[in-house]
């Protein structure tokens, strides 16, 4: 049976935080990567029908139930009314997992953290069909994912959230985590199909949109998909990635994007015949 470290041997505390539904395929992958670290492991699960739960009782995870309305929803509902013991959270993805480096690097890293230090950034590895996407400008990107506890706020976004800091900075750490969804195309299309009405509203909203996403939305609709492929394909050199990379940009850079333009001007469509 697998077991956290003990306590005993540090005078840090860490949380490992979770959102699940129906992660039973990956749930594993990333509770075994963070149960050398964790003192205590919390899933949020927004009322999955597969064997998840029972996945997370194998590391002894304490498991809550939350209806899910978006991510940045669910994590803020979660530091704000789950009790948890850690002065340090480490939030992380079902479909990620810390590579063994990274692991080592927080449990060396915490305990001698200066006060000023209120969080740390990490670099993600996307993986697409077990390959690594190395290229077209998504690596690396850093990512917020440990602070102190008390210290972040999620902003109120319906995709594409971001933890903003309450007080004090951010650290970097050397090493990376690793996002590889087992869960197939299928449920990729799924999933971004759904990002792709939330991107639309938040659009529609425009004042949720930062300096970069702006410059983007000023760019004319249905050729910005276009224009973002190439640029990240030729400029970003997505070109160099394996087939399963390029199919990634192919996907997440073109097919998403046009995805998101085709609801954004149904829902334009659909304003002006309402009124």
């Amino acid at each position: 049976m697998p077991e956290m470290k003990n306590e005993e041997t540090s005078n840090t505390v860490l949380t490992v935080l979770v959102l699940t539904y129906n992660e039973e395929k990956n749930l594993g992958t990333c509770l075994k990567s963070v149960q050398d670290v964790a003192d205590e492991i919390i899933i949020v699960d927004s009322f999955s029908t597969d064997t998840t739960a029972d996945v997370a009782k194998m590391y002894h995870a304490k498991v809550v139930t939350h209806e899910f309305e978006n991510q940045a929803d669910q994590t803020n509902w979660a530091l704000g009314n789950v009790e948890m013991k850690g002065d340090w959270i480490l939030r992380i993805d079902a479909d990620e997992y810390l590579t063994k480096g990274l692991a080592e690097e927080i449990k060396k890293t915490l305990p001698i953290t200066k006060e000023e230090i209120t969080g740390y950034e990490m670099n993600r590895r996307v993986h697409f069909l077990g390959k690594w996407v190395r290229h077209g400008g998504y690596y690396p990107i850093a990512h917020l994912r440990l602070w102190r506890r008390g210290k972040v706020h999620y902003e109120e976004r319906e995709v594409d959230e971001h933890a903003n800091l309450l007080e004090g900075r951010a650290g970097k750490l050397r090493n990376d985590f690793v996002d590889d969804n087992k869960n197939g195309i299928g449920a990729w299309i799924e999933k971004h199909n759904a990002y792709a009405e939330r991107e639309a509203r938040e659009a529609v909203k425009e004042k949720t949109i930062n300096k970069k996403q702006s410059f983007y939305y000023k760019l004319p609709m249905f050729w910005r998909a276009r224009f973002y492929y190439w640029y990240r394909m030729i400029f970003r050199l997505g070109i160099l990635d394996k087939k399963e990379g390029r199919l990634f940009h192919y996907l997440q850079a073109y097919w998403y994007r046009m995805l998101i333009d085709a609801k954004l001007y149904e829902m334009k469509k659909q304003s002006k015949h309402d009124s």
